[in-house]
């Protein structure tokens, strides 16, 4: 393939998240203002993320946890992640 964000995204789709990189850092030599191979480095890479760390309060609370409603107030959470 010609390293295309296509065949990236194929890569991307079967996990195989290093080949996707290798592809989407070949884009950017040819093209370097590239903005979907930008964002798809820094995604991939985790540079996107403003959180790093862990969130203690959520820790604590996943570890406290007991009743369904806990459980489902947890769960909520995760899906905003």
């Amino acid at each position: 393939m010609k390293n295309t964000i296509t065949e990236a995204l194929i890569y991307e789709a079967q996990g195989l998240k290093d080949d996707a990189l290798v592809v989407y850092k070949n884009i950017l030599k040819r093209e370097p203002t590239n903005a979907a191979a930008i964002a798809a480095i820094r995604r991939l890479s985790g540079l996107s993320r403003k959180k790093t760390g862990v969130n203690e309060q959520m820790r604590d609370f996943f570890i406290k946890m007991k009743t369904d409603e806990e459980i489902t107030e947890f769960k909520r959470w995760l899906i905003k992640l």
